[in-house]
C-alpha cells in the first residue's frame, strides 16, 4: 500500500471507512511527516496530537459499531491559528493573543470534526492575517515547500505550505484579500474562497468583526486535488446558525450552460507572460473538455479593489495605530503604512458611498456570469513573488494582485486552479488561474475545475 500520508482526502475516507486501514493508522503516518518535514517550512505552528488521536479513536470506534463515520473519515487536516479549536490558542500570528485559549469549536471546526476529519496541527499567518507573505513574531516565517525563494503566499500560506507538503490533505484557510487563493497559486494547489455564506464561521474568543470584515472573510479550503475540494466544500457547509451570514443551501444548485469567458488582462493588468500562458492554458483545456470558451472584458476589478480597502481598512484605521504598536511586529507596521498610503483614513460618508456602490457592482457581476457562469483570469498578475517582496515594493505587489483583492467586497466565489510547473533554478514555480463563478455556485466552479485539473500536470507532494 502506498505510504497513508501521501495520500489525498477521498482517498483515505474510502480506506478508512471499508476497513483497510484505521483512522489512528492514517492520523500517526501524518503526524510522522509533520515530525520529518516541519521543521523546515515552520507550516505547523501548534501541533494537536492529543485532539487527533481522541477524534481518530471515535472514528474507529463509529466504523467498528456500523455507524456511519462521516464523509471525511479519518482524513487529517489543518486548521489556520486565526479560528476557535477549544482548547487551543487563537493568536492569528499575535504575541498579544499568545494566551487567547478558544472555549468552543469555531463552526469550520465542528464541521470538520462531524464529518470525522482529524486535526493534526494549526497553521501559521502573518501577524493580524494582513499579508500575501507569512512571517509573524511569535511563530516565525513559514516557507513554500516547493521552492524556499518564493513566498509560500499569506495569510493562508501555513496551511498551503503544509498541505502542498503533505502535511494533511485538506488545509482551512481564510480569504479577505485573496489569502486562499494567493498561497494555493503559490504553493501548487487548488483552493477555493467561497461565496460569502456559504461556510459558517465565527469565533468566540474574539467580538464580531465590523460590517466591512462581516461581508468580506470567509474561511474555504486547500486541497491538493479537485475531487478533495469537492468534498471539503460539501462538509465546510454543513449548516450552523451561530453563522448569521450562513445560507444553508445543497451543493448542487442546478443545470448551466458549459460557457466561460476568459479574460487575461482585466483593467489594463500588466500580466506576465507565464502568467498569460497559464491562464490561456486553463481556458484551453477547459475548451477541449467541450465548454465554449470566448474572450471578452470582464466586470470591473479595479473599482471593487478600491471600495474593498475602504471597507477592510476601515477596521484596522479604527484601531490598528495602537494595536500595532502593542504588538510591533515591524513587517505588519511596515505594510499597513503602505496600505494607508492607498488607502486614507474614511470619513462615514466614504463607507456609506462603498456599500452603496457595492450592491451596483454585484449586480454587474451577477449578470455577466449569467451569461458566463465561469470567468477565466489570473490569480496574480505575476508569477509567485520572491518572498517578502512586500517589504521591498509593496505597489508592485498591490497591483498584481487585484483581481484577488477585488472579488471579496461582492461576495462571489473565486477559485485558483493549478496549470503546471515552471522550471527554476532553487526549485519549481507554480502556476495556476483564477476561476470566478455566481453567488454560491462553486458547483460550477468545480464542474469546470476537474475538467482543467485532468488536462493539467499532476499536482506534486513537495519534498523540502
Amino acid at each position: 500500500m502506498e505510504v497513508l500520508w501521501r495520500k489525498n482526502a477521498a482517498e483515505v475516507a474510502s480506506l478508512v471507512k471499508a476497513g483497510k486501514v484505521s483512522a489512528v493508522e492514517v492520523t500517526q503516518a501524518a503526524l510522522d511527516r509533520l515530525e520529518q518535514v516541519n521543521g523546515k517550512l515552520n507550516a505547523v505552528v501548534i501541533q494537536t496530537q492529543d485532539d487527533a488521536f481522541r477524534s481518530a479513536h471515535l472514528v474507529d470506534q463509529a466504523i467498528q459499531r456500523g455507524e456511519d463515520p462521516g464523509l471525511l473519515a479519518g482524513v487529517p487536516v489543518t486548521v489556520k491559528v486565526n479560528i476557535d479549536q477549544a482548547g487551543y490558542a487563537n493568536t492569528n500570528g499575535l504575541k498579544m493573543q499568545g494566551s487567547l485559549i478558544a472555549e468552543y469549536d469555531s463552526p469550520v471546526v465542528t464541521n470538520f470534526r462531524k464529518s470525522g476529519a482529524i486535526i493534526i496541527g494549526r497553521t501559521n499567518t502573518p501577524a493580524f492575517s494582513l499579508r500575501w507573505f507569512t512571517r509573524n513574531q511569535l511563530h516565525g516565517h513559514t516557507l513554500n515547500p516547493h521552492n524556499s525563494s518564493i513566498t509560500p503566499g499569506g495569510s493562508s500560506g501555513g496551511a498551503a505550505s503544509a498541505t502542498a507538503a503533505g502535511i494533511g490533505a485538506i488545509g482551512h484557510g481564510t480569504d479577505i484579500g485573496g489569502s486562499i487563493r494567493y498561497p494555493a497559486y503559490a504553493c501548487g494547489l487548488q483552493g477555493l474562497r467561497p461565496t460569502l455564506g456559504r461556510f459558517p464561521a465565527w469565533n468566540a474568543s474574539s467580538k464580531d468583526r465590523h460590517i466591512g470584515a462581516q461581508l468580506m472573510a470567509v474561511s474555504g479550503p486547500l486541497t491538493r486535488s479537485v475531487l478533495d475540494l469537492e468534498l471539503a466544500t460539501k462538509v465546510m457547509c454543513a449548516p450552523d446558525f451561530r453563522d448569521p451570514w450562513h445560507v444553508p443551501l445543497p451543493f448542487q444548485m442546478g443545470e448551466f450552460p458549459y460557457r466561460a469567458a476568459l479574460c487575461v488582462a482585466p483593467e489594463g493588468m500588466q500580466t506576465h507572460d507565464l502568467v498569460e500562458k497559464s491562464v490561456r492554458e486553463a481556458a484551453e483545456r477547459l475548451q477541449d473538455a467541450g465548454w465554449e470558451v470566448e474572450e471578452v472584458e470582464s466586470p470591473p476589478f479595479r473599482e471593487p479593489a478600491r471600495l474593498q480597502a475602504i471597507l477592510w481598512l476601515a477596521e484596522m484605521h479604527r484601531v490598528g495605530p495602537e494595536i500595532l504598536e502593542k504588538e510591533g511586529d515591524p513587517d505588519a507596521i511596515h505594510v499597513f503604512g503602505e496600505m494607508v498610503k492607498l488607502s486614507p483614513t474614511p470619513t462615514i460618508n466614504d463607507i456609506l458611498d462603498a456599500l452603496q456602490a457595492r450592491i451596483g457592482l454585484l449586480r454587474d457581476w451577477q449578470l455577466f456570469l449569467e451569461k458566463y457562469p465561469v470567468l477565466i483570469c489570473p490569480t496574480s498578475s505575476e508569477p509567485p513573488f520572491p518572498d517578502l517582496l512586500d517589504l521591498e515594493d509593496f505597489p508592485r505587489v498591490m497591483e498584481a494582485q487585484l483581481t484577488q483583492v477585488g472579488l471579496p467586497l461582492v461576495g462571489i466565489p473565486g477559485m485558483s486552479v493549478f496549470t503546471g510547473y515552471h522550471p527554476d533554478p532553487i526549485g519549481k514555480i507554480p502556476m495556476g488561474a483564477q476561476l470566478v463563478g455566481a453567488r454560491f455556485r462553486e458547483d460550477i466552479l468545480i464542474a469546470a475545475a476537474k475538467e482543467i485539473e485532468a488536462r493539467s500536470p499532476q499536482i506534486e507532494i513537495a519534498e523540502p
